[in-house]
């Protein structure tokens, strides 16, 4: 059981972590338009290659959880990336987090813990 936690904790960092060098790359697009200009900046910024880099690694980790772990465990237990999610709000984007917010996210992993066990 540790080792399936360790892989959906990877995971999640990972996930999140694709998530969120995607919207710093969103972010350092600027606005929307059919140049060329627009096309290149889109493929020569490093947070979107490693956003991408970081996506196809966690989709990976989570083909060996499949794989080898019930769905019924894993899958619950994959709303880790919410609170990861929520500390990089915090942390990375200067967000404000209501306190509903994290009470909602404590209520969902009491649930996970009560599917793990």
């Amino acid at each position: 059981m540790l080792r399936l936690i360790i892989f959906v904790i990877i995971q999640s960092v990972l996930l999140v972590a694709a998530q969120t060098f995607l919207k710093i790359s969103m972010e350092l697009f600027g606005k929307f338009a059919w140049t060329w200009h627009f096309f290149k900046t889109v493929f020569t910024t490093w947070q979107f290659a490693a956003s991408g880099v970081c996506a196809l690694s966690a989709m990976f980790i989570w083909m060996y959880v499949l794989k080898h772990y019930q769905f019924s465990v894993a899958y619950p237990m994959l709303s880790i990336s919410y609170v990861i999610g929520l500390l990089a709000a915090c942390f990375v984007f200067h967000e404000a987090v209501p306190l509903t917010r994290w009470l909602g996210v404590v209520i969902i992993m009491i649930g996970v813990f009560f599917v793990v066990k």
